[in-house]
């Protein structure tokens, strides 16, 4: 009989890391994953097109949860996450990152005192004015097993007084950028979409609350963009999020010249434009990472960052920052074999 673990997504990131493994999964002759999509991130352009482009099955439930504060988010997730646990029954549940579903995932399976499984444990910001990074530490304090991209998280980890169950793996998202690298010499369709990029553009992202819950924050990134753009002789691409896209209209702002918005991109077209770009420019904590997988230099809108190694290597740079450090690689990512080390552990 197999083994059952539920698999807990529900943001675009998590999507991404959970394909790496639900391909695995589904040719175990021991494990058997149920897919639960809390609903967090829901419109067809966060959410349908990664299932459909990185051929993730389809989730066993849709929660349909998504809007209001932290609080009631996350406690509606709890509520029917556990329900789902109680009828399946499962030997374990395994949660991706840092978001809302992750704790609620995370709350609800220690609860039933079914074991938590954590990939991307032990990342810390310091920061804990970011819901993210509050959802990083609860969800590791309840976690079974503790599967660490880098050898700094399993450091921080170890400063908490974790060391039972914890693993330095790798970073499953090379494993999915080199499955993305490999399906776009297949997608012609996205080339002959994206023949009108400029020959010489950076790539930009904003997203999170704290660059987008006003329009001052917002603008003083517009600001050292343009700035950037300026001394940099370069064009910005600014695919723009549903969250951003909403704080502009209701703003009514109007973006410098030397900054394109697009509607936001899926997961390929995304490689695409990170392969052709000139630098990024981004808020976003994987986007730091894939930028250094295809060796772009980055610029983080953020006064920290959990990926302190993108820094530490000069492929990143806080955007407080005027230089990067001497250049280097990064072994602690792994090889792209991250998701086969996790099937083993499980």
């Amino acid at each position: 009989m197999k083994k059952r673990i539920v698999t807990i997504v529900g943001a675009r990131p998590q999507f991404v890391k959970a394909a790496t493994l639900s391909r695995l999964f589904q040719n175990s002759s021991i494990l058997e994953e149920v897919l639960i999509h809390t609903g967090q991130h829901h419109d067809s352009n966060m959410s349908d097109i990664f299932f459909q482009e990185l051929n993730i099955p389809k989730p066993s439930y849709f929660l349909d949860i998504q809007g209001g504060n932290h609080g009631k988010m996350t406690g509606r997730m709890l509520e029917a996450i556990e329900e789902v646990l109680l009828k399946e029954k499962p030997d374990a549940v395994l949660v991706y990152g840092d978001t809302n579903s992750t704790l609620a995932g995370s709350l609800a399976a220690s609860k039933l005192h079914v074991p938590v499984i954590h990939i991307e444990a032990g990342l810390r910001s310091f920061n804990r004015s970011m819901p993210e990074e509050i959802n990083r530490v609860l969800t590791d304090h309840v976690s079974d097993i503790l599967l660490c991209p880098t050898k700094t998280a399993v450091s921080n980890l170890q400063n908490e007084g974790i060391t039972k169950g914890v693993y330095h793996v790798g970073d499953v998202m090379y494993d999915a950028t080199l499955f993305a690298i490999d399906s776009l010499e297949k997608r012609l369709d996205i080339s002959e979409k994206f023949k009108w990029l400029p020959n010489d553009f950076s790539l930009l992202t904003v997203h999170r609350a704290d660059s987008t819950d006003s329009i001052e924050s917002f603008q003083k990134i517009m600001r050292f963009v343009h700035d950037f753009a300026k001394n940099n002789k370069t064009e910005i691409i600014f695919p723009v999020h549903p969250r951003t896209q909403k704080l502009i209209k209701n703003a009514s702002y109007e973006f410098p010249k030397s900054i394109h918005s697009i509607d936001i991109l899926s997961y390929f077209e995304t490689h695409f434009l990170l392969r052709k770009a000139k630098h990024v420019l981004t808020d976003s904590g994987g986007l730091q990472k894939e930028a250094y997988f295809h060796r772009v230099p980055c610029v983080t809108l953020r006064s920290e960052t959990e990926w302190v190694e993108t820094i530490d290597a000069g492929w990143n740079r806080l955007w407080t920052e005027p230089y990067y450090r001497e250049q280097k690689e990064i072994t602690d990512y792994g090889s792209g074999n991250s998701a086969e080390k996790i099937i083993q552990l499980i």
